[in-house]
Order: structure tokens, then C-alpha cells, then sequence
């Protein structure tokens, strides 16, 4: 996608932080200049990354309190290399967080869970990423088989999540790791809140342009942002209306709901605040 396509499409939805995913952005040859660009305009930006070829293109960036790397870390060793099907993928994950950590750059990382995790072995997975890698913020998404996705029966269900969570956030765990999540959507995910979603929260535009309605669910796709806002029938999105949504827990949809909630109550936002 060349620079000035995607800094447009940036432009035109204003979304005040954007998360450059792939693939591997890492791929793209003036990545780094898309960066500076959004970097330039006061956005926050998150680059996705398994971190393969992260210390290759490294230099490229800058360290900036608005710029921070999303690792990818599925699990601990031998289990984060067999979900992403590749030999040795976390120890060079696991490198290039302490290079980047040692350059003075944020580092964030991404978790999926799936229904062949135990509750022990999240809580394994988020103390080693918070405690022993030191990331500056964790998020985790409960897998969702959405179309695409290979191995279609490694995801959780919403009673599965809601279980899952709520036996790894006990004890008072989950306010020592970092998340990078608001209160609302931890107990979403736990079952003490319940929320519908909100698709048009996180919206994906790629080459083929808005992706209708959300980045799990491929039902086409808008030339403008404009013309997903007004052709796309949001009401008929989320568990409970559409089949394909009925297991869906992840943080794009929901997660814009609990802040929107949060921000809405004034017992919400000072819980937020004080985390």
C-alpha cells in the first residue's frame, strides 16, 4: 500500500490511534515512513509484529512516547512456535523485545487464547511477560473462529472464555499484570458485564478499502469511510444477531463498547483511573 493511501484512509475516519497490522508490516518497504507520517499528524501507533525481522529494520524507527511495537507471544516457548507453526519463533520474539526494551522503545504484546489453554498456563504466559520480559502493556483476545481461520476447532466458546478468565484473574492476579485494557472489558471477558458490540470501532482499511463491517467478518468492502458508515447495517452485528458472531469475545468490538461504558459513568472512569 503506498504512503499516502494509508495515511489518507487514516485521515478520513480520524481515528485518533492505529494499529498497522498484517501479514507482517515489517514486509513493507516504507513501513517506517508510514509511521513518521502518522507519527507527524499526533496519532498513536502500534506496529504488529512477530518480531521476526524486527531487529533488521529496528534503526528505521525512533523511539516516541506515541510509537510502540505489538509483539505477538501466544504462549511460552515450544507452545507459542507450535500456534504460529514455525520452529524457534519465540526465542527471536523474546530477543527482539529486550532489543527494542534496550533502545528505549515501548513494547506491547498481544495473547490469544485458545480452548487448549488452561488456566495455568495463561497465568504463566502473562507473569513471564510482564514480570520476567517487562513489556509496558499486555493484551490478550479470546480466539475467534472467524472464516478465514485455519484449525477451527482450537476456539473458545463464550462460556469457555468467561471460565477460562475468571479461574486466571482470581486471587487478584489481574491487577498486577499491565494490560492494556480497560476494567470493563476484563470483566467482560470474566462474565461480571456484559456488553453488545460496537464493529465500527476498530475499522480495518487495506487495499481493497473498508472492510464491511469489522476485520473477523468479511462481507465486503466500502471506497469510502463515509459510505461504510451509511451502508452498512451495524444493528444486525453481534453474539445474538448474526450466527457468526455468537462466540466472539475479542477486544475489537468489545472493547470500544467498555470504554464507551466507562467513559459514560463517572464510578467507571475513576475505577479506570486508579486501574
Amino acid at each position: 500500500m503506498p504512503v499516502d493511501k494509508a495515511v489518507a484512509a487514516v485521515e478520513e475516519c480520524g481515528a485518533p490511534m492505529v494499529s498497522i497490522a498484517g501479514g507482517e508490516p515489517l514486509m513493507h518497504p516504507q513501513v517506517h515512513v508510514i509511521v513518521e507520517e502518522l507519527l507527524k499528524r499526533k496519532k498513536f501507533v502500534v506496529l504488529c509484529t512477530n518480531a521476526v525481522l524486527l531487529p533488521k529494520h529496528i534503526g528505521k524507527f525512533k523511539p516516541d512516547k506515541n510509537f510502540a511495537w505489538m509483539v505477538h507471544l501466544d504462549g511460552i516457548g515450544e507452545k507459542h512456535d507450535e500456534i504460529v507453526a514455525k520452529e524457534g519463533v519465540f526465542e527471536q520474539a523474546v530477543a527482539a523485545i529486550k532489543l527494542a526494551k534496550q533502545k528505549g522503545f515501548q513494547v506491547y504484546t498481544n495473547t490469544t487464547v485458545f480452548n487448549t489453554d488452561t488456566a495455568a498456563d495463561l497465568i504463566d504466559t502473562l507473569d513471564y511477560i510482564n514480570d520476567e520480559l517487562g513489556v509496558d502493556r499486555l493484551e490478550i483476545a479470546p480466539g475467534y473462529a472467524y472464516g478465514k481461520a485455519p484449525d477451527q476447532d482450537r476456539f473458545l466458546g463464550v462460556t469457555q472464555t468467561r471460565e477460562l478468565f475468571s479461574r486466571a484473574f482470581a486471587d487478584g492476579r489481574r491487577k498486577k499484570w499491565r494490560f492494556n485494557h480497560s476494567q470493563l472489558y476484563l470483566d467482560f471477558l470474566e462474565g461480571k458485564a456484559d456488553f453488545e458490540c460496537t464493529p465500527w470501532g476498530v475499522p480495518l482499511y487495506c487495499l481493497k478499502g473498508w472492510q464491511k463491517p469489522c476485520y473477523l467478518l468479511d462481507d465486503g468492502y466500502a471506497e469510502t469511510w463515509q459510505e461504510l458508515l451509511e451502508t452498512t447495517d451495524w444493528d444486525k452485528f453481534g453474539r445474538g444477531k448474526d450466527p457468526r458472531c455468537d462466540n466472539c469475545m475479542a477486544h475489537c468490538g468489545y472493547e470500544p463498547t467498555a470504554v464507551l461504558a466507562t467513559m459514560n459513568s463517572l464510578k467507571e472512569s475513576l475505577r479506570a483511573l486508579v486501574g
